[in-house]
């Protein structure tokens, strides 16, 4: 079965680049860099994205900070090991980048306050791990999810989801090896890791807030999909 790679993840992001881009990598001679934008939420706060992008796609002032751009590409995982342990790696990875036209302060509380897409996510993968539902001390329902989206030459990209209220209970019975489509946004948020020697760091954790799911398929739980989920996590 051929799997169309655009429309199993894509995203459309809209926000401001903010700090410097940095080098990021070399494939077959093209230079790969990393930058983070923006993304105002109606609350007011903002999610501060990182993105992947060729060379090919930037001129030499289109990540300048504070410049307004239009990002479509996907959402995508990696594993980098350190310490001897494995850690999953999130990033945008930008297919298309346009500059966007600045507005004035109330224009541009308008543009967000509209329907106009800032930020949305959509994924098309399998369960493959058991998703943890819990309740917060305030009673509101969080279900954790992890997503194993394929991609083109045999890989997968594994992506963090978090399901709230009436999403939460439905994925709670979610079985592992469940064909599931998500819409949602890309968003950041800090937590403190705690290290074995009392030490506490600040991290920032990526995932999909999902806005609505719906299962496509319900399939009994796939060997393949369980064996790629251990190399993730």
């Amino acid at each position: 079965m051929d799997t169309n790679y655009l429309e199993n993840n894509y995203l459309t992001l809209v926000g401001k680049v903010t700090g410097e881009k940095k080098f990021s990598h070399e494939i077959y001679g093209e230079r790969f860099y990393i930058f983070n934008l923006s993304i105002p939420r109606l609350s007011g706060n903002s999610d501060i994205i990182p993105i992947t992008v060729s060379e090919r796609l930037i001129k030499e002032d289109t990540l300048q900070e504070g410049k307004k751009l239009l990002i479509k590409g996907q959402f995508r995982s990696y594993n980098s090991y350190e310490n001897e342990k494995n850690r999953l790696i999130l990033t945008v990875f930008a297919k298309d980048i346009m500059e966007v036209e600045e507005k004035n302060e109330e224009e541009e509380t308008d543009f967000i306050k509209k329907d106009t897409i800032t930020n949305e996510v959509v994924l098309v993968g399998y369960i493959c791990k058991k998703p943890i539902y819990r309740q917060t001390p305030f009673g509101r329902e969080i279900s954790d999810l992890l997503l194993a989206v394929n991609r083109a030459y045999n890989k997968s990209d594994y992506i963090p989801c978090i399901a709230w209220g009436r999403n939460a209970r439905f994925c709670q019975n979610l079985e592992v090896g469940s064909q599931v489509k998500v819409v949602g946004r890309v968003q950041s948020r800090t937590y403190e890791k705690k290290h074995e020697d009392g030490s506490v760091e600040t991290r920032v954790a990526y995932e999909v807030s999902v806005g609505s799911l719906e299962v496509i398929e319900e399939n009994e739980p796939q060997k393949e999909v369980e064996e790629q989920s251990k190399e993730a996590v």
